[in-house]
């Protein structure tokens, strides 16, 4: 690989080898390319702060300071047989980007099974939540910030949820409240005996967060999905006041599916009213129940909640181009546009308001793709007197990481050219952190949309250099 490219166009952020004794607990330095493993699963948190990595063959999550502040953790969670082992993972911002204090612990790592558990953890490795969603394998936990176009309605933030055929969605604030709340409660019982406190903790004990969740296999069971936005109601429906999303999908029959999900008022109505009053009443009639049927032997296996009732879902349009596979989507920051990855090295740029494909690559077997915003021609020198750039300076590309190749490729958006490819070494993976914070209150500046390089031999995270020419 050639340094002086290194150098140029990636700047190191970190070098965690340091923290190697958690990234050992995932598989780290145990074999050359450990990071190509499909079941390894990296995520980075917020502004680069901390990196988690979660192994679905071990079934445990490292959280690995990126700033070097304290030390790492390793969490094995406490997964029953019902429970399944570890198949996403992804960082969920408790408070807006002015409220970071609490020694950074603005966030939050949520961890989905297979199994269709979802369990919410702290910085320190405190469990905060856990849920059953749907009864599948969870494939991706994505949270997005919806404050990008703050003169309409682009909905709120929110964390989804992707199952083969299947999309859940939980609001941002109904999440926020919750792991707060909980965030709060498990500091203040520090005091007490941790281990008697977990033998103690039961499922229940935690209340319920309100979400949607949405059948989207009528074209294909999915391998990815996204939510990609408001949109307008049906033309008979224009005096509703329920909100409708669209969801794109990417699968085996359909490359891409895209589907209208209507929102289930009376769910997050009722769902809202559960969340805040039933815990409580819940312990106490279990606490009753367990006086009343003393003589009966206690049951030794919890039975899991029934799944939540669908809401409606509007099938779109399809695209099928057998034996073509969709496997993997990414979407834009304002979701207007999808970069689709397929079984046959293709990478398809779809406007997803639109619904039809702007362009096409060829050539990039088990390509990974992540949209960056770039300073096209700004002078670089000008960057040390502390230029502030504007939204408006940057310009959306599409950084392309070609395994095979061995290189990182960024090319301007919509059908602009090639503007950079980067030699990159192999056992590396492309990151980007889940939530910008849009700017931060001591700044009036735009945090642009940044990628991230993760060598996993050498420890190395960089970041991509924002400045082309």
């Amino acid at each position: 690989m050639a340094r002086r490219g290194h150098h140029h166009h990636l700047a190191e952020v970190a070098l965690l080898a340091s923290a190697s004794e958690d990234l050992a607990a995932v598989g780290a330095g145990e074999r050359e390319g450990w990071l190509d493993d499909p079941a390894v699963l990296p995520s980075l948190a917020p502004r680069a702060r901390a990196l988690a990595v979660a192994s679905a063959a071990r079934s445990v999550l490292a959280v690995v300071p990126v700033a070097g502040v304290g030390g790492g953790v390793t969490v094995r969670p406490a997964l029953g047989s019902d429970d399944g082992r570890i198949s996403a993972v992804e960082w969920v911002p408790l408070v807006g980007e002015d409220a970071e204090e609490a020694g950074g612990e603005g966030v939050a790592v949520a961890v989905g099974t297979d199994a269709g558990w979802l369990l919410f953890y702290s910085l320190a490795g405190d469990l905060l939540h856990k849920q059953s969603i749907y009864p599948s394998k969870i494939l991706k936990l994505n949270f997005r910030e919806r404050k990008e176009n703050a003169w309409e309605d682009s909905g709120s933030d929110e964390l989804s949820v992707v199952f083969p055929g299947v999309i859940a969605r939980f609001d941002g604030a109904d999440l926020q409240n919750m792991l707060q709340k909980s965030l709060h409660e498990v500091k203040s019982h520090l005091w007490k005996d941790k281990s008697e406190q977990e033998d103690a903790e039961e499922d229940s004990s935690f209340g319920r967060i309100p979400f949607q969740i949405w059948n989207v296999s009528k074209f294909s069971s999915c391998a990815d999905a996204a939510i990609v936005g408001l949109m307008p109601p049906p033309l008979l429906e224009l005096q509703s006041s329920q909100r409708h999303y669209c969801a794109i999908t990417v699968g085996e029959d359909a490359v891409v599916s895209a589907y209208r999900l209507s929102e289930d008022r009376s769910r997050s109505i009722v769902g809202a009213i559960l969340s805040r009053g039933v815990a409580a009443t819940f312990s106490t009639i279990s606490s009753l129940s367990k006086i009343i049927w003393r003589s009966e032997p206690s049951p030794t296996k919890k039975s899991r909640p029934k799944p939540q009732s669908f809401a409606k879902t509007s099938p779109l349009t399809c695209l099928k181009d057998s034996p073509r596979k969709g496997e993997r989507l990414t979407l834009s920051p304002s979701g207007t546009l999808a970069a689709i990855t397929d079984s046959l090295g293709r990478i398809l740029l779809l406007d997803t308001h639109a619904l039809v494909a702007v362009r096409l690559w060829k050539g990039y077997r088990d390509a990974s793709c992540l949209f960056v915003e770039m300073l096209l021609n700004k002078d670089k020198a000008s960057s040390s007197l502390h230029t502030e750039y504007t939204k408006s300076d940057y310009c959306l590309c599409l950084a392309i990481h070609a395994p095979r190749k061995g290189i990182i490729e960024i090319w301007q958006m919509r059908t602009g050219a090639r503007l950079l490819t980067i030699p990159c070494p192999k056992g590396s993976r492309i990151l980007q952190p889940s939530t910008r914070f849009m700017s931060s209150p001591f700044s009036s500046s735009y945090s642009p949309l940044e990628v991230f390089l993760f060598n996993g031999d050498s420890g190395q995270l960089s970041v991509l250099n924002r400045h082309i020419g």
